[in-house]
């Protein structure tokens, strides 16, 4: 499918957010899907996911919710952009990254041709990200992939605990979790498992034999059947829940 891309300024809460959004060059109604990135920034791998959502048949849009402190980084997955990115990410704050959510979902319905229905999806922090867009928005569907710090004890900024948010989920979430996975913990997975059982959310909960970012390929850690069956699974869940 052919696409077009542009970069974005989302208004957020008084600020601009920077945003890189992909969609199809024809004009058939479409869904949304915001991507949210890692703490290495909407680079070029967040750009490429952004574009294949595109593909897909979807209004798709990255914002750069680091706007607040850290504008505009693209990072590499090296030492020197973990050391930087972790910076973005002790600073971000609950009610700001909820604020940023809900500005990006008013900002894809007022794209042409957006239907309404919109869906999320991100990773490492983005994944967390996501699991809060869920829970704080009428978002429809979500694909959360290994979102660390989600069953922590305080949400960002020492805010209520994201898990804690749980109850209020309207849509359907796909949590892609990696056994290997040294940053999120069995306890945490078996945490979030707990939670959306009895909150009685529509959920599907997959633990690979992989490690944290198994889904990017341009980190060390990328595993490709573990990154290919996640994709579609995400596909279906857009797929059942968005068209």
């Amino acid at each position: 499918m052919e696409i077009r891309s542009e970069r974005v300024q989302i208004p957020a809460s008084g600020t601009k957010m920077g945003g890189y959004l992909a969609r199809p060059t024809d004009s058939a109604p479409r869904a949304g899907v915001i991507v949210w990135m890692e703490i290495f920034g909407v680079n070029a791998h967040i750009r490429a996911v952004t574009e294949r959502v595109a593909r897909e048949g979807y209004v798709a849009l990255a914002p750069d919710f680091f706007h607040r402190t850290h504008p505009g980084i693209e990072l590499g997955y090296d030492e020197a952009g973990m050391a930087t990115g972790m910076k973005g990410l002790m600073a971000l704050d609950a009610d700001t990254m909820i604020a940023d959510a809900q500005a990006a979902v008013a900002f894809l319905r007022k794209q042409p041709g957006v239907t309404g229905k919109i869906g999320a999806l991100g990773f490492c922090i983005g994944g967390h990200m996501t699991y809060l867009t869920a829970c704080e928005t009428d978002v429809a569907a979500a694909a959360s992939f290994y979102g660390g710090g989600i069953a922590a004890p305080r949400g960002p900024g020492g805010k209520a605990s994201t898990l804690s948010r749980t109850p209020k989920m309207k849509g359907k979430i796909l949590c892609l979790m990696g056994a290997k996975d040294s940053l999120i913990p069995m306890a945490q997975v078996d945490a979030m498992r707990a939670a959306l059982k009895s909150s009685g959310a529509r959920h599907e909960l997959i633990v690979y034999d992989a490690d944290h970012g198994f889904f990017c390929n341009e980190r060390a850690s990328y595993h490709k059947p573990s990154a290919d069956d996640a994709w579609q699974r995400v596909k279906a869940l857009f797929a059942t829940e968005l068209k």
